[in-house]
């Protein structure tokens, strides 16, 4: 039973990461384009697109961090993960824009930084 929790909770880290890396790709590469070469606004820039891998990143950190100090008890993962899980909602708040970019590119670095540490304490 052990093992399949560490297994679980491994892997929702690992995609916690992949979300937020792709995030973070998804807001540069947007920007990037639009800015750079008037490019892709109409798709890559598309609120929907966010909204939901804002939420989804949201749900899966959430739960990975909790599931990680329940495991291991070391709070900082936690604790930096919940900052970066709450610069990502107030983007979603702040309308669609360079500072929504801001906050999510912030928020995915911060919580992708927790589901690292979650990794290494698991291993």
């Amino acid at each position: 039973m052990r093992q399949a929790y560490l297994s679980i909770r491994g892997r929702l880290d690992r995609v916690g990461v992949i979300l937020s890396g792709l995030c973070a790709l998804h807001c540069l590469a947007g920007l990037l384009l639009v800015v750079g070469l008037g490019l892709g606004g109409g798709v890559l820039l598309n609120p929907e697109i966010h909204r939901v891998g804002l939420a989804l990143a949201i749900a899966v950190g959430s739960v990975t961090l909790v599931l990680g100090v329940i495991r291991h008890g070391d709070p900082v993962p936690l604790q930096v993960g919940a900052c970066g899980v709450g610069l990502m909602a107030f983007a979603l708040f702040v309308g669609h824009g360079s500072a929504e970019a801001v906050l999510t590119i912030l928020g995915v670095t911060l919580l992708a930084w927790a589901h690292l540490r979650n990794l290494r304490h698991g291993f």
